[in-house]
């Protein structure tokens, strides 16, 4: 299945919890210079990413969105029925 940018901000996200460098977050997400280049501009351009020493750290703001990305994702895979208690 293709992820869409949500889930590829996501991963990023998620691989930059503790800080990560460039070609390790390019490895771990599966993706290419060229498309990771977009993506954290995206990303720091919102605040949800930090470049400090060539490392990438999520934000608190950019930890936050993920929290609630994976609990919207959650909800969504379950089914309707499912779905309708937990909300």
């Amino acid at each position: 299945m293709r992820r869409n940018d949500l889930d590829i901000c996501a991963d990023i996200l998620r691989i930059t919890r503790d800080g990560a460098k460039k070609t390790h977050i390019v490895y771990k997400a599966n993706l290419n210079f060229n498309m990771i280049k977009r993506y954290l501009k995206r990303l720091i351009g919102g605040e949800l990413l930090t470049l400090a020493d060539g490392h990438y750290t999520a934000t608190n703001r950019g930890l936050s969105w993920l929290s609630r990305y994976e609990d919207l994702s959650y909800v969504s895979a379950m089914s309707p029925e499912a779905a309708a208690i937990v909300v």
